[in-house]
């Protein structure tokens, strides 16, 4: 980690449980701008959306949010946010923000953020780190939009690490740096683009009927030229990645919800459970 001293910490951990019901309920402790906005139920009891605000807005060279997720054996959490996270010009040191989360067994996550966007001239670390007990599963999305082009700012000076692990299945770690031209527009890198996305789907078990369900999969992405879907097994189970790269953060997006929308139905029996927060 950065030894660059934290100028503002923020810290929530949120824990969910079951109850005797079967309904999931939320229990939130945090320390600094970094809060629990609300729980939702609209799928039912059994099935919590809680949604994450930091009310900053961003962060900026000095700043630290850790995110704790503890999911109990049989608990179902949707976590998201109502807006991206940004990671500002930095001007002192590395900003940073670690999510971690141990899915209990039985459990399902759902780690479903908006967009992370880096802003050029940023310093910044954005870490995931995903743990599953037996019998448990989860998803996860991360949609990385470089500079603002749009606004005629491109990513032109600037890092960030992107660090997604589900624990003993898939890592994924690398620094995306503005200096990087042959990873940033190189035929084996972005190719000029710069939106990446990501969707994992990870359990601790093999999958079923895995050659069909990827051959839908992909047929959803057949109008997206830079895409790609894969499965991994290993011994601890199995994992569906699910990869878009683009120039615009919505196209990328909606292409994921596509993707994962299908795969929930699939593979847990659900339907595509957009967050209402998505939608205003």
């Amino acid at each position: 980690m950065s030894a660059d001293p934290i100028r503002w910490p923020a810290r929530l951990v949120l824990t969910a449980a079951r109850d005797g019901a079967g309904a999931t309920r939320v229990h939130a402790r945090h320390d600094g701008p970094l809060r629990l906005l609300k729980t939702l139920y609209p799928e039912g009891a059994g099935i919590a959306h809680a949604v994450l605000v930091h009310p900053p807005g961003g962060l900026v060279g000095g700043d630290r949010l850790d995110i704790q997720l503890d999911l109990q054996a049989g608990a179902h959490l949707l976590v998201t946010t109502p807006a991206a996270t940004r990671f500002y010009r930095s001007n002192a040191g590395e900003a940073t923000q670690v999510v971690q989360a141990n899915v209990g067994e039985g459990a399902r996550l759902e780690w479903l953020p908006q967009e992370t966007l880096a802003y050029p001239a940023c310093i910044a670390r954005n870490e995931v780190r995903l743990s599953l007990a037996a019998g448990a599963s989860l998803f996860a999305t991360e949609v990385l939009g470089l500079g603002l082009p749009a606004a005629g700012q491109p990513f032109d000076t600037g890092r960030l690490l992107q660090h997604l692990e589900i624990t003993g299945q898939w890592l994924d770690r690398g620094w995306l740096d503005a200096a990087d031209k042959a990873l940033l527009d190189g035929p084996c890198g972005l190719a000029g683009h710069r939106v990446l996305g990501t969707l994992a789907y990870a359990q601790t078990v093999a999958l079923a009927e895995v050659d069909a369900l990827l051959t839908d999969s992909r047929a959803l992405l057949q109008d997206v030229p830079k895409s790609g879907i894969t499965h991994l097994a290993g011994p601890r189970g199995a994992v569906l990645l699910a990869r878009v790269v683009g120039d615009e953060v919505e196209a990328v997006t909606l292409a994921l919800r596509r993707v994962r929308a299908l795969w929930r139905e699939r593979l847990w029996s659900l339907q595509a459970g957009a967050p209402r927060i998505w939608a205003t």
